[in-house]
């Protein structure tokens, strides 16, 4: 029903998402209302269409149902207080949801770090998310923007309750696997560019082991570095 999930509003799109079942969490459809996907598009008459759109640079915005299965199946390692890592952030609306569902009102305040190999996609996506409302979070460190290899990940803020990875690794980086907590769950793509890919949920448990299971079939833009992507070493 992801098609059917379009909107002319924030709102709308959210309210159809939570309809057709993408949405299931009310906490993860309070922070997706409070994330306004206009604020992270270069388009904005098609802010809220149901599907992924060019961010420049040969990057994409996934489309929003992909956004809300990602905060659906990270939602139990998204509590106030959680440390975030948001592979392949781009312009920084899943970095902004993943942030409101972490740093709750009147609750322990959360950490995201946003890693995006583009630099100036990076800083795009700070000044999306300041034009959102989140210029204190930035400010103070709560939502930290990188410019960096995500396939790396950032081991010196880790390690992460959850991760999120928005394009399709060929095999699942085993550094990112390392800065899992324990316990943890990374989201993540895997597959080759054009082929057959899933979307996998890694589970690391209390005691370090580790668990991958393929939940269902997608088809991602490749995790690549920025030589690869646009041709500038």
């Amino acid at each position: 029903m992801a098609w059917h999930s379009s909107g002319s509003t924030n709102a709308e799109l959210v309210s159809n998402m939570s309809a057709n079942g993408l949405i299931r969490s009310e906490l993860v459809r309070k922070a997706m209302n409070a994330v306004d996907r206009a604020n992270y598009v270069q388009n904005k008459r098609d802010a809220y269409h149901d599907s992924p759109q060019y961010i420049g640079h040969g990057a994409t915005i996934s489309a929003p149902h992909m956004h809300a299965h990602a905060a659906e199946n990270l939602f139990p390692f998204l509590h106030p207080g959680a440390n975030v890592l948001d592979v392949g952030s781009g312009s920084g609306y899943l970095s902004a949801v993943f942030y409101h569902l972490v740093s709750p009102p009147s609750s322990p305040t959360g950490k995201v770090v946003g890693i995006e190999h583009i630099p100036e996609l990076s800083d795009w996506s700070k000044s999306n998310l300041r034009a959102d409302g989140l210029g204190a979070a930035l400010d103070s460190g709560s939502v930290v923007m990188i410019a960096g290899d995500g396939r790396l990940g950032s081991p010196e803020h880790g390690p992460f309750n959850a991760i999120h990875v928005g394009a399709a690794a060929p095999e699942i980086p085993a550094p990112l696997v390392d800065q899992l907590a324990s316990p943890g769950r990374m989201f993540i793509p895997v597959g080759p560019d054009g082929g057959e890919q899933a979307v996998f949920q890694v589970d690391k448990d209390a005691s370090g082991q580790v668990q991958k299971k393929a939940l269902f079939g997608v088809m991602y833009v490749p995790l690549t570095d920025r030589k690869e992507q646009t041709g500038v070493a």
